[in-house]
Parts: C-alpha cells; sequence; structure tokens
C-alpha cells in the first residue's frame, strides 16, 4: 500500500486542528489531517454549527460552521492532506519517528504528531428504530442545511443540537417536527420557547419514532405517543440528534501518559512518547481551561516546538506573520 509521508500528522479535525494545520504550513512543514467523523469542524460541526460563538478573539459573534469554514480558508493555502472518514488506529514509532496506522490499514508516516481530538474519538448515539431500516435518509448531523430543502423533516432529540437544527432547518425544510421521549428538555429554556412559541414548530413530547417507512429512502415514520397512540408524520429525512458518546478509542492503547481521559503534556505540549504533540480539549496540563480560545494558543506552541524537533536548526520563534506574507 502507498505511504503517505508529511511533516507533521493531526489527529482531529476540530478548530484547534485546522489551526495546526495552517500554522504548520506557516512554519512550512507539509500536513496530514484525520478525522473519524465524514466533516471537518469536530464536535463544532457535529453538536453546534448553527449556534454563534461569542468568545473567539476578533469575532464578536460568529457561527459555529462559519468559523470552521475560515479555519479551512486559513489553512486551504499550504494544502494539508484531508483524510476526514478515517480513524487513527495505531501509532509506532521506526527510527524514532511516528507512524500512524489508520484503520482501514494505510500507514502515514511523519516527522512528528500532533493529537488534536477534542473529547477522542466520537460515534453517534444510535436510534433505535434505524436498526430495521437499511435506506438513506438518516443522519445524525446536517453537514448542508441545503440539502433538506423542500423535505419533512423529523427531529429526534431533546438537547440544544435538536432545537439548534429546528431553527436552521426554518424557511428550508418544507415542515420541520422535534420527537423527545421526556416533557423535560436538555436545551436551554429560552431556546424551546423560541422554537415552540415563536416558530411554531411541532414537538412531539413523552414520544418515540417506533418504525421507519420506505425502501431506498425514507418516506415516512409511525411515531408513538403516550396516551395518544401511534401517529403517522411525512418524513425525507429523520436527525437523530441524539448527542455523541465520545472516548480515547485506539488512543487509549498508544501508551501516552493519561489523566483520566485526556493526555498529559508539558508546557511545550510533548507528550511522553517522542515526537507526539497534543493540543485543545484532550491535552491535560495544571490550569487547563477547555476553550477553543485555549486551543488555538496550544496549537501554535506546539507546531513551533515539533518544528525544532523536526529540524534543530529550526527557530523556535517563526517571526510575525505580518512579516512573512
Amino acid at each position: 500500500m502507498p505511504v503517505l509521508t508529511v511533516d507533521l500528522a493531526i489527529v482531529g479535525a476540530g478548530p484547534t486542528g485546522l489551526y495546526a494545520a495552517y500554522y504548520a504550513g506557516f512554519r512550512g512543514l507539509t500536513t496530514a489531517v484525520l478525522d473519524a467523523l465524514p466533516e471537518a469542524g469536530g464536535q463544532i460541526t457535529a453538536m453546534y454549527p448553527e449556534k454563534q460563538i461569542l468568545d473567539v478573539a476578533g469575532f464578536p459573534s460568529i457561527k459555529g460552521r462559519d468559523l470552521v469554514d475560515n479555519l479551512l480558508r486559513q489553512a486551504a493555502p499550504f494544502e494539508p492532506t484531508y483524510l476526514l472518514g478515517r480513524q487513527a488506529a495505531k501509532l509506532e514509532h521506526r527510527d524514532g519517528r511516528p507512524v500512524i496506522g489508520l484503520a482501514d490499514g494505510e500507514p502515514i508516516e511523519a516527522q512528528a504528531v500532533l493529537i488534536t481530538g477534542g473529547l477522542g474519538s466520537f460515534a453517534p448515539r444510535p436510534l433505535p428504530a434505524a436498526d430495521e431500516f437499511h435506506g438513506a435518509g438518516i443522519v445524525y448531523f446536517v453537514p448542508e442545511l441545503a440539502a433538506h430543502a423542500g423535505q419533512d423533516v423529523v427531529i429526534v432529540g431533546g438537547g440544544d443540537s435538536a432545537f439548534d437544527w429546528a431553527m436552521a432547518l426554518q424557511g428550508i425544510a418544507r415542515s420541520t417536527t422535534i420527537v423527545h421521549r421526556r416533557e423535560k428538555f436538555r436545551a436551554h429554556q429560552a431556546t424551546v420557547d423560541r422554537v415552540r412559541n415563536e416558530l411554531g414548530v411541532p414537538i412531539l413530547v413523552n414520544a418515540q419514532v417506533t418504525a421507519i417507512h420506505g425502501i431506498e429512502t425514507v418516506d415516512g415514520v409511525t411515531v408513538d405517543v403516550k396516551d395518544e397512540g401511534p401517529q403517522e408524520l411525512p418524513a425525507d429525512a429523520i436527525v437523530a440528534a441524539l448527542g455523541f458518546t465520545a472516548d480515547l478509542g485506539p488512543l487509549g492503547d498508544w501508551g501516552l501518559d493519561l489523566d483520566r481521559r485526556s493526555i498529559a503534556v508539558d508546557s511545550t505540549m510533548a507528550t511522553n512518547l517522542p515526537r507526539v504533540y497534543a493540543a485543545g480539549d484532550i491535552a491535560s496540563y495544571p490550569g487547563k481551561v477547555k476553550l477553543i480560545a485555549t486551543g488555538f494558543g496550544e496549537a501554535a506552541t506546539a507546531v513551533n516546538n515539533a518544528a525544532v524537533a523536526i529540524d534543530p536548526e529550526a527557530h523556535l520563534f517563526p517571526g510575525h506573520s505580518s512579516e512573512n506574507p
């Protein structure tokens, strides 16, 4: 199998990983960005792409999706290689250099590795009724709102993601209905009130999707509502916004020093393994504050120190970007 060789392999395509791809390019390093999710953006894309983020420096307010798009554009001039929907399964060292083995067997040879995996491997919580349905039309997040233009969409869940999707799809989908198995919601009450009262989105509580109809794609669902019995709803798509489970996955077997579900690092963002660094929510050190803004700074620290590890003649401080267009 052909071997992809890069200077820096970045494990995790969330905001920290995407900024690291830019910064590595700025330092003249070639990069590959790996993520088990099929879309770049990590937690933002999976859970709150339409939500306004208020604590990113320089942006009084920016949608999660727009932040991810900006980060991709920022890194684009340096042409990182994106390996999305590909899980980093193994890590070994050959001649002191790390080699990542993907779950499909492809090896990635690198001069250094930067782990920016956020909370670790994400897996969507399954929709039980989907076990018996083998067609298309069931999604766990919405990469492109336009894909649901003119559709009847049923959203299953009661958290912020479910209500964010309901708001985002207004004016795009033909109809949107929320189905939740309880009366109480995990979503912020102001958001629930807006969706229910201002936007008029139907919300079925104490209800569960018990059957999905269609052959090649979804064309309706059966919802069992407590004390009312089953109801048939039109549906071209189901958004199963039931949340995600996260754990370190294969990273837990790489021999890294761990602090619960995080990776212990020093002030250079180095782990206990040679030429392996970590940054963002997955990195742990005393006094750590898990913010996107923190991850950006950690990414720059990790990349600059990795650059010196790769080339001892390189300077730790790269100079200011404004001086090196």
